[in-house]
């Protein structure tokens, strides 16, 4: 099968092209340049989107590629026009693929009203009012309109190699650990946190599987505060590191239900989480001379 992977130069893209589905599968990975998704000025550009998909015979589309809005994004101006444009730009040519596979977010859920494991339907409730989640129930809302060839694979926290370790908090844990830092977050939460290698079984799943539904919670079955996370990243560095949580208090809980997901996909397993910061932390010892030190000096 021949799989188009957008965004395929951050974080889970890069991810997926190092996972056993690049053996698996031929995969397409063109860069911006090559296959623009959201230029609104030139109307050539949207058939190009089609051209490339029909010249390559592409099956399916795993839709990974976003304009970031979080607090480190260089320009998070725009985020709703382009996201929901790049995304369209893909849907609107349904026709010529299986299926499209968008990598999506908890963030559906409004910020403003997370509770402990949210489930699918939740995302019904509330009209997110950031324009993150507002993208993300937009697009959510339109998918019964595409054949039910589209699925929203909704992950919440997740980490691994590549992700921006000046902000992501896993990683940021366990490069301040490497420069001998202490450990600091603005206030403990809970979270579900995936692995990214445990995303690829379910990438894998729905291309070679019809979805019963449209949409998914991508988490794994424990749920872990931040605290606690810091505390693992110390035992696997085996430092002696102070940990500094600047609020009293937990605040919301991001997390999600997985019972769908798990009804659907035998033998879905998940790392355990230890062992996965364990990965985690030896890639960044292993490669610690791409870091820079001064990104982990202040909080974002």
């Amino acid at each position: 099968m021949n799989i188009l992977i957008t965004g395929a130069e951050g974080f889970i893209g890069r991810n997926v092209c190092e996972s056993f589905i690049s053996q698996k599968y031929n995969l397409y990975t063109p860069s911006m340049t090559e296959l623009d998704l959201q230029d609104e000025n030139r109307v050539q550009d949207e058939k190009k989107v089609r051209d490339y998909i029909v010249f390559n015979k592409i099956d399916v589309v795993i839709h990974a590629a976003a304009k970031p809005g979080h607090r480190n994004a260089p320009d998070p101006a725009g985020i709703f026009f382009y996201n929901t444009r790049m995304f369209f730009s893909i849907a609107r040519n349904i026709d010529y693929i299986e299926k499209l596979i968008i990598i999506g977010s908890g963030a559906v859920y409004d910020q403003r009203c997370y509770k402990d494991r949210m489930t699918e339907d939740y995302a019904d409730y509330n009209l997110p009012i950031d324009e993150h989640g507002l993208c993300k129930y937009v697009i959510n809302k339109s998918l019964s309109g595409f054949h039910n060839k589209v699925i929203d694979l909704r992950v919440f926290g997740i980490f691994g190699k590549y992700e921006d370790y000046a902000i992501r908090f896993i990683s940021n844990m366990c490069c301040k650990a490497l420069f001998d830092m202490n450990l600091t977050m603005n206030q403990n939460r809970i979270f579900s946190y995936l692995y990214v290698d445990d995303l690829m079984p379910v990438l894998d799943y729905f291309i070679e599987n019809k979805s019963l539904y449209n949409c998914y919670n991508v988490v794994p079955d424990d749920t872990y505060g931040l605290y606690t996370l810091a505390q693992k990243v110390l035992e696997v560095s085996g430092k002696r590191l102070d940990i500094i949580v600047n609020k009293e208090g937990t605040g919301s809980s991001y997390t999600g239900d997985n019972s769908r997901i798990r009804s659907e996909i035998n033998r879905l397993n998940f790392t355990e989480i230890d062992k996965s910061i364990q990965s985690l932390y030896k890639w960044y010892h292993d490669n610690k001379s791409m870091l820079n030190r001064d990104l982990l000096v202040t909080d974002k």
